[in-house]
């Protein structure tokens, strides 16, 4: 390999990796070497090249001079035969994006640790990763990625390859003493791994992601586009997410989400732990090889600008728990309760109002990435309304060719005329191109219904689209603080509200977002000041919610606030609450058309 790359562990109670890269035949007008300063499917920079703390060039036994070109660039001084670089990066960084190392857990993120030598970035390269340093850590940690092995002992300890840079830094590795089950979905061999303390029941998981895995796979038509997928999941006490990769996925959950042994039910936490796993699996097709022109190829110096995000991460959200209902592991009426919630969450964002789908997918890298006090106020989700737009998008389809046609179809074609041979053609799909599409294969004019859903900041008709499949919407008052969604027979009829969300303090109740046209805004609260009485009474986050659940429309209330070390005082006159909270049910007495619909809608 003209390229090649060792890792191992430089002091793991420092958190510091050593790396080493070879450069067979340099530049001879001398080598720049590139660190990424984002990784793909999290759009933000993250300046990952601040975590290199030393960096050594040698050729020949010799010492070559670097010079720092950027934040995250250098260049080596000219030189003949091999250049090797030595290096160490500091990785303590307990998420799915970046690099990871104590006594306890490796982990790493191509794009935190291997530098690309620029000239080189399509060809081969090697890794290995050093058995001696990290078996010294623990004779029970192992090896897993969906690197390529080429020769690796029995805890997959060695020698891996990649086909280029791209594929390097596509293949996240988990280094540790973790659990590990394997099954075969449509033939092709699949492996969870767990690292951090658990009680999973690996049997369970291995049988219910098998379903999501087969479903997923024959939705867009075998084979699947990798040859092997692993899951890689670290259980913590609190924490949630993950990353996509061409043939693997990073994942973080709570420990106490994953299924127990001897347990038959199914925990809300397991439920959302599984519609993570879809979510990422289902990125396998959707936004790893059905991409925007923009990603095709990334520059990982640099944002990428897209519109396409609630395109590529929207209807994502929408298949992951719809993957659940049609490989039968929810129920319709629990599908209808995550949408509900899903639905809410959009509602009581008034950033719904002043953001168009379009404007969050182009404004990720500044905004949703950067989320702040105001976000609410300012930003909408291109995860949660894609994914309404989706299934608005789905019924609007299904309703207007009597059925013949859908999203499915939709996505199948795409898959088709990019995905599916990304890899050798590298196409990505233009900025409205994706509208094109859809319009061909479904037989459509959807031109009203894009500039609507995408270029606009109107309400979607989410309750008319749900009704042509026989489901009943609700949108009420939400019953207490904790009410995130879902179907109530008797809501409840009035309510006042502040407009604030809030967090526990040493002193009293902090309030972290102030929503725009809300009593705390018009009273002059803003976000970060700490209520510390009502009325003289000295205020607690309970009895600030409780004071709303009971007040009057117009009721005044005297409020003492610091802000910074200034007390300050407020008059917060108590406002009706808005109905924000929707709830679904499948209808009672639906026509047969509906009947017909919601029944290919369950089955595919």
């Amino acid at each position: 390999m003209p390229i090649h790359y060792s890792i191992e562990i430089a002091d793991a109670a420092a958190h510091l990796f050593a790396i080493e890269l070879t450069i067979d035949t340099p530049d001879p007008k001398g080598q720049i070497l590139e660190l990424p300063v984002w990784i793909p499917g999290s759009y933000l920079i993250r300046e990952f090249a601040r975590n290199i703390v030393q960096i050594a060039a040698f050729s020949k036994q010799k010492t070559i001079p670097i010079e720092k070109l950027s934040k995250s660039s250098w260049r080596i001084a000219p030189t003949t035969g091999p250049l090797t670089i030595r290096y160490e990066v500091y990785a303590f960084d307990l998420s799915v994006r970046g690099a990871y190392l104590d006594q306890t857990r490796a982990f790493f993120n191509g794009t935190s640790v291997f530098l690309a030598a620029k000239g080189f970035e399509t060809l081969p390269c090697s890794v290995q990763i050093k058995a001696d340093s990290f078996s010294a850590m623990s004779k029970q940690w192992q090896v897993a990625t969906g690197l390529c092995a080429a020769a690796v002992n029995d805890n997959g300890f060695g020698h891996y390859t990649a086909q280029n840079y791209d594929e390097l830094i596509d293949c996240p590795v988990e280094i540790s003493d973790f659990s590990k089950i394997e099954f075969e979905a449509c033939g092709v061999p699949h492996q969870m791994v767990i690292s951090g303390r658990h009680h999973a029941d690996m049997e369970r998981l291995a049988h219910d992601l098998r379903l999501i895995c087969e479903y997923q796979i024959r939705l867009f038509g075998e084979p699947a586009p990798f040859n092997r997928y692993v899951f890689m999941t670290m259980a913590v006490g609190d924490g949630y997410g993950g990353l996509e990769h061409r043939n693997s996925t990073a994942l973080i959950c709570k420990r106490t989400d994953l299924p127990e042994i001897g347990s038959e039910q199914q925990s809300d936490g397991y439920r959302q732990f599984l519609g993570l796993c879809s979510h990422e699996y289902f990125h396998s097709w959707n936004v790893k090889r059905i991409k925007p022109a923009a990603y095709a190829p990334y520059d990982l110096q640099q944002e990428n600008y897209s519109r396409l995000l609630w395109a590529f991460e929207g209807i994502t959200s929408y298949y992951d728990d719809l993957s659940l209902l049609r490989c039968g592991l929810i129920t319709f009426e629990q599908y209808l309760h995550l949408l509900a919630q899903t639905a809410t969450a959009v509602e009581r964002g008034y950033g719904r109002k002043r953001q168009s789908l379009e404007e969050s997918s182009f404004d990720t890298w500044v905004k949703y990435y950067r989320q702040d006090e105001n976000t609410p106020n300012e930003v909408v989700s291109y995860y949660t309304k894609g994914a309404l737009v989706a299934l608005c998008l789905d019924l609007h389809i299904r309703a207007e060719t009597q059925n013949q046609k859908s999203l499915d179809d939709v996505m199948r074609a795409l898959w088709n005329q990019f995905g599916r041979h990304f890899d050798t053609l590298g196409q990505g799909i233009k900025e409205h191109e994706w509208e094109t599409i859809a319009q061909a294969v479904t037989g459509l004019d959807l031109t009203a219904f894009f500039d609507m859903a995408l270029r606009s900041t109107t309400d979607l008709p989410l309750s008319n689209l749900l009704e042509k499949i026989g489901v009943q919407s609700q949108l009420r008052l939400a019953s207490n603080p904790t009410d995130k969604g879902g179907w109530q027979d008797n809501p409840v009829p009035s309510a006042c509200t502040w407009g604030v969300r809030t967090a526990d303090d040493p002193q009293g109740v902090k309030l972290t977002h102030v929503l725009r046209h809300g009593a705390a805004c018009a009273a002059g609260l803003a976000a970060g000041d700490v209520v510390i009485a009502i009325n003289g009474l000295k205020a607690s986050a309970s009895q600030f919610a409780s004071l709303a659940s009971n007040a009057k429309s117009g009721q005044c209330y005297q409020v003492h606030a610091f802000r910074r070390d200034e007390l300050m005082q407020f008059e917060l006159v108590a406002r009706d609450a808005i109905a924000d909270t929707w709830g679904f049910c499948k209808s009672k007495d639906s026509c047969q058309v509906n009947k017909e619909m919601l029944a290919t809608f369950l089955r595919n």
